[in-house]
């Protein structure tokens, strides 16, 4: 789904993607088994794949309503109604998203709620390289750090809390939608 001309020969490029597309948006969308296989291996990555230790809430990759959750619930969306919607034909998750509501498949509610915890999510793992210097996929633990990332979020050095109850109401919001929307 998320494949796309980088380098090389751009026209070769298209053609490989035109020659692909009905693997990534099959006519017809999924089976209800195909389906059914989805739930599943979303269910055992997210029971194995979460650091040892790690807390899930405030695990902006894979904890609830996370970057994951969000980026499986579009996927699916993407592989069920493709190939009848050419507007989900895109790489990009918040853009597939907005092509969702646009065909009524998803309320603008929904994708709000999605949006926000993509996007606060992001912003939170942005900071993280920014106070750190090295990439994370969760929010800072050390008090010293969340305050850094925080301030650089805008919520000043003391408003570390805030930042995290926050982004948990957003994650919230979205692991709801995800039960719903993926799920079922």
């Amino acid at each position: 789904l998320r494949a796309t001309v980088v380098a090389g020969d751009a026209d070769l490029g298209e053609r490989f993607l035109d020659l692909i597309d009905p693997l990534r948006y099959p006519a017809g969308g999924l089976t209800a088994e195909q389906v059914t296989e989805i739930r599943r291996l979303k269910a055992r990555m997210e029971a194995e794949r979460l650091p040892r230790g790690a807390d899930p809430r405030t695990h902006l990759k894979l904890g609830p309503g996370g970057l994951s959750d969000v980026e499986w619930v579009v996927q699916l969306l993407q592989l069920q109604h493709a190939h009848e919607v050419p507007a989900l034909r895109t790489q990009g998750t918040l853009t597939a998203l907005q092509a969702a509501v646009d065909a009524n498949l998803v309320s603008s509610a929904d994708a709000r709620a999605l949006a926000d915890s993509w996007r606060a999510a992001t912003e939170i793992r942005h900071a993280v390289v920014m106070a750190r210097g090295v990439p994370a996929d969760a929010i800072p633990v050390q008090p010293a750090d969340r305050a850094r990332v925080a301030h650089l979020l805008g919520y000043g050095a003391s408003g570390s809390e805030q930042m995290v109850e926050d982004y948990l109401r957003k994650s919230r919001r979205a692991r709801a939608v995800v039960e719903r929307l993926f799920y079922g």
